[in-house]
């Protein structure tokens, strides 16, 4: 079995031209990556603010909703 002596340095370098490639190649991949990231996000902080509000029935949820239409 050959090894390969590569710096740390290197390796960063392969990996980060590798990254750059794979960005540049699969633009539609790396955009709905980032799209399902931010969503997770808004999803959590929705989450999160919910948790720090008080309780409401369903009945005032969906008298809220009936009104807005």
């Amino acid at each position: 079995m050959e090894f390969f002596n590569i710096s740390q340095d290197k390796l960063k370098d392969i990996f980060k031209q590798a990254l750059i490639e794979a960005m540049e190649e699969k633009k539609d991949v790396v955009r709905n990556i980032l799209l399902e990231v931010m969503e997770d996000f808004a999803i959590i902080r929705a989450i999160q603010e919910g948790e720090e509000t008080d309780s409401v029935s369903r009945d005032e949820v969906f008298k809220i909703l009936e009104s807005s239409t």
